[in-house]
C-alpha cells in the first residue's frame, strides 16, 4: 500500500530544524526523512482494517517536519511510522462487536492507552483520563501515545490503516466527510474547554486563531458558554472565521499597550521598557504555546486567572513569570482528549471525541471555511507546503483526500 512513511534520521531531522529556522514558511521535502512509499499492511492483532477517506494535517505533523518536537517526548514515539491521526475512514470488514458493517464511515480517536495495548487500566485510564495514560511505553504495541507516531500503529496518510475497536465511533449519515474530518481538531480544543469551562459573564482570551483556536471558540459556543470571547489573530482570514464561530472581538496586537487596550485593561509603563498590564481576562487559552504567547498570556490575566496551554509548546526562553506568583495565577496544560465534565449534565462526564462528533452533526458548530485545502496523497509535497505557509495560501485545515 502507498503511505507517507517517516523514518529515523538524526541528520535529516537536524537539517529540517535548520531549514525551518532559515525559512519557517517553506517545506523542504528533499531534507525531511519522509517519503511516499509502497509498504506492507501489517496491523496489530485484533485491530480493524480501515480505508481512509480524508486525513487532516495536524500541527504536530508540521512540528515534526520542522524539527521542533521536544527531545523529552522522543520515548513516546517509535520509528518508522506512517503519519496522520485526524481521519475519517470506512470499515473494510464487519465489526459485530460494535454493531457496524463493512463500509460504515468512522472517525478514529488516535490515543493509544492501556486498552489498546492489552493492559489492565492504569489509574489515569480507570479515572477516564486516558490521555494521561501511564503505560504508553508498555504492552502489545511499540512505544507511542498516538496513531501516526507509533510503529505498527500506522496513521491515516495511507491507502489502508487499522484501529483498535475501542477507538472507533460511527459517523452519522447526515455528516459529510469534509466536516467529519474536523472531529479531531474539535476534540483537542473541546477537552481544555470542558476542563476549564468559564463562568457566565467571564472574559476569555484565545491566543492564536489557527484551526485549534477556531475550534476553541466553537467549543465554547457549542457548549452554551455565555462568556465574552476575545481572539488574538494574525491573518485576516482567521479574524473572519473567529467572528463567524462566535467571537465577540478579534484583536491584532503587536505590543503590550495594544494588548491592554484590546482586553480592556490598564497599561502600566515600566522604566526598562515592555510595560505591565493591570486587570485583564479570567481565562487564557494559548493555542500557540510560544515564549511570546506564554508571556502575553500571563500578563493578560486578571488576579486569580487561569492560563491553559493548548498549543504544543516545547521550549520557553526569557519569559518574566512574576505575574504568576504576584497575581496568584493558575497554569494548566492540555494534551489530546479523553473524557471531561459534561456541561449539559453537571456531575457527569462525557467522552470528548463523541461529544465533538455530536456537535458537528448537530449543526451547532459553524464549519464553513475551516477545511480550506484538500490534496491527493501523491501531492503530499504541495499539501505540506500549503499547510506551512498559512499567510500566502490562507490555509486553515489542510487534508489528504484518499477518495480521489
Amino acid at each position: 500500500m502507498l503511505a507517507l512513511h517517516y523514518r529515523r534520521s538524526v541528520p535529516r531531522y537536524l537539517a529540517s530544524m535548520l531549514a525551518s529556522k532559515l525559512a519557517p514558511r517553506r517545506f523542504f521535502p528533499s531534507v525531511a526523512p519522509l517519503a511516499l512509499e509502497n509498504i506492507p499492511f501489517d496491523p496489530p492483532k485484533g485491530w480493524l482494517a480501515l480505508r481512509p477517506r480524508l486525513c487532516g494535517i495536524c500541527g504536530s505533523d508540521l512540528g515534526l517536519l520542522r524539527g521542533l518536537e521536544s527531545p523529552l517526548l522522543e520515548p513516546y514515539a517509535s520509528l518508522p511510522f506512517i503519519l496522520g491521526h485526524e481521519m475519517v475512514a470506512e470499515l473494510e470488514q464487519d465489526a459485530p462487536q460494535l454493531g457496524l458493517t463493512a463500509g460504515t464511515r468512522v472517525v478514529v480517536e488516535p490515543g493509544l492507552p492501556c486498552e489498546t495495548r492489552g493492559l489492565p487500566p492504569c489509574p489515569s485510564c480507570q479515572a477516564g483520563r486516558y490521555n494521561r495514560c501511564e503505560r504508553f511505553l508498555d504492552g502489545d504495541l511499540p512505544p507511542g501515545s498516538f496513531l501516526g507516531f507509533t510503529r505498527r500503529a500506522g496513521g491515516g496518510m495511507a491507502e489502508r490503516t487499522a484501529a483498535h475497536p475501542s477507538r472507533l465511533i460511527a459517523v452519522p449519515d447526515g455528516l459529510c466527510d469534509e466536516d467529519a474530518v474536523l472531529t479531531d481538531s474539535l476534540a483537542s480544543a473541546l477537552q481544555p474547554v470542558l476542563d476549564h469551562f468559564p463562568a457566565d459573564g467571564a472574559t476569555v482570551l484565545i491566543i492564536g486563531a489557527g484551526i485549534v483556536g477556531q475550534q476553541v471558540v466553537r467549543s465554547l459556543r457549542g457548549c452554551g458558554s455565555q462568556c465574552r470571547i476575545l481572539v488574538a489573530a494574525r491573518h485576516p482570514v482567521q479574524a473572519v472565521l473567529a467572528k463567524a464561530g462566535g467571537a465577540d472581538m478579534v484583536l491584532a496586537t503587536r505590543t503590550r499597550q495594544e494588548l491592554a487596550a484590546g482586553i480592556g485593561a490598564r497599561f502600566l509603563p515600566t522604566s526598562l521598557g515592555g510595560g505591565n498590564i493591570e486587570g485583564g481576562v479570567d481565562v487564557v487559552f494559548d493555542c500557540v504555546g510560544s515564549s511570546r504567547t506564554f508571556g502575553d498570556g500571563l500578563l493578560a490575566l486578571a488576579a486569580g486567572g487561569t492560563y491553559v496551554m493548548v498549543g504544543a509548546g516545547s521550549r520557553l526562553t526569557d519569559v518574566d513569570i512574576s505575574s504568576l506568583w504576584f497575581r496568584e495565577l493558575t497554569i494548566a496544560g492540555s494534551s489530546g482528549c479523553a473524557t471531561g465534565p459534561d456541561p449539559r449534565h453537571p456531575g457527569q462526564r462525557v467522552r470528548t471525541y463523541a461529544l465533538a462528533l455530536e456537535l458537528l452533526a448537530s449543526g451547532r458548530i459553524p464549519t464553513k471555511g475551516l477545511l480550506t485545502h484538500t490534496f491527493a496523497l501523491t501531492d503530499w509535497k504541495q499539501a505540506f507546503q500549503t499547510a506551512f505557509d498559512k499567510r500566502t495560501a490562507n490555509s486553515v485545515k489542510v487534508a489528504f483526500d484518499m477518495r480521489r
